[in-house]
């Protein structure tokens, strides 16, 4: 088999780099380990940035996501028994879409199909070879158990932190950074309307909260738990406690609405970078290079950032055969993704209450949280980066 551009991974950062090259006449085939069922339930990222939100609109994937997404304004830190609202047009100028990851991937596996594209689902990518030779090719395995080979120019792997892209690149020439935190997050999606307008984190004594949505009728919220935790241990009745304890308000006035819990699943809290994330011809996108923990809303915006700049520079070598868009990839993307690292950091510690922590770094926490709420430019940092940097 042949091809232009493979791509492993069907996943958002795959699907919309196949996309974006089909728009910009370059052919790709995408590889992917799942089945289509499994790439659209599985569940992921609600937030979408500013300029990712405008890029999916520009690229023609917008109209669902306009229609049935909300547009959020801000988001609300809670701390201290006490509300504060982060206006993001006041501060920045934008704002951001809460338009589930499951669902830009539903979008996208269509818009594939219906233009013809070729992913080839149950297809699990098993070696990268000659990737320093202008040829490099993925072997892989289809769902019939054949062993094929893909011959491309170029390779890119969009297949997660724990897939064979990464790897495949020598180990002599990458670089590592790493860390672990001692918490994760219990997730549940709920059938309950949100119980309300916007996003809230909720910094408490007895860990962070989270308020999020799905949809107009399904709520998703997150609790710092231990790392090991496992969700089976953790009732209905409990999550809700524990929930309403963490965003409870000093002065009341509002109230956490429960309902059937659908889905408990643990989120451990990671950051990882791998550098480079390119070497000879094949590239790394999304979790492949780099992991962060969720509080940011960075870990979807920063695999569809990787995969528009490999767009742009894909598109150039195909028009008129320059190629310093791609030379230049790996240190471009790195930029926004060390800069997206540092505010999920960031957040994480501001927000989240650690084992090993002393009084003193809890009254910094919240110390800091007052100056975010009585100080502009401060807020306007957090909304900055929450919104997306639109340049790094």
């Amino acid at each position: 088999m042949r091809t232009t551009v493979g791509i492993i991974g069907a996943g958002p950062a795959g699907l919309f780099l196949s996309h974006l090259l089909h728009q910009h006449g370059v052919e790709s085939v995408v590889l992917e380990r799942r089945d289509r069922a499994y790439c659209e339930r599985r569940q992921r990222a609600g937030v979408v940035e500013h300029g990712v939100a405008e890029a999916l609109r520009e690229s023609g994937l917008g109209e669902r996501m306009e229609r049935e997404g909300f547009r959020h304004d801000g988001i609300e830190l809670r701390f201290d028994g006490r509300g504060h609202r982060i206006d993001f047009p006041e501060l920045t100028g934008r704002h951001v879409m809460i338009w589930a990851q499951t669902e830009i991937v539903k979008d996208l596996i269509a818009r594939r199909v219906a233009d013809g594209g070729r992913i080839f689902f149950e297809a699990e990518a098993t070696a990268i070879e000659d990737i320093e030779t202008e040829r490099p090719r993925v072997r892989f395995t289809t769902a019939e158990g054949v062993d094929e080979v893909l011959e491309c120019d170029y390779v890119v792997a969009c297949d997660g932190f724990h897939g064979i892209g990464r790897t495949s690149l020598p180990e002599e020439v990458v670089r590592t950074y790493d860390k672990t935190y001692p918490f994760g997050w219990l997730g549940i999606l709920a059938d309950v309307p949100p119980s309300c307008d916007e996003l809230i984190y909720a910094r408490h004594e007895r860990g962070f909260a989270l308020h999020s949505m799905r949809s107009e009728s399904v709520s998703r919220l997150y609790l710092q738990v231990p790392a090991d935790t496992d969700p089976a241990d953790w009732s209905d009745d409990r999550i809700w406690s524990e929930l309403a304890t963490r965003f409870e308000l000093r002065e009341g006035g509002w109230k956490l609405e429960t309902g059937p819990i659908t889905d408990k699943s643990l989120t451990p809290m990671r950051s990882f970078v791998a550098e480079p994330m390119r070497h000879g011809r094949l590239f790394l996108a999304g979790d492949a290079a780099h992991i962060v923990p969720p509080t940011g809303a960075k870990g979807l915006n920063l695999a569809m950032r990787d995969v528009m700049l490999l767009a742009e520079g894909l598109r150039a070598w195909q028009e008129s055969g320059a190629t310093a868009a791609l030379d230049t990839y790996s240190d471009t993307a790195l930029r926004r993704v060390w800069r997206a690292e540092h505010f999920s950091y960031w957040m994480t510690s501001l927000l989240h209450i650690d084992p090993d922590g002393t009084p003193f770094d809890r009254r910094l926490q919240l110390s800091y949280l007052d100056h975010i709420a009585a100080c502009r430019p401060a807020a306007a940092q957090l909304a900055e980066n929450y919104t997306g940097l639109p340049e790094v």
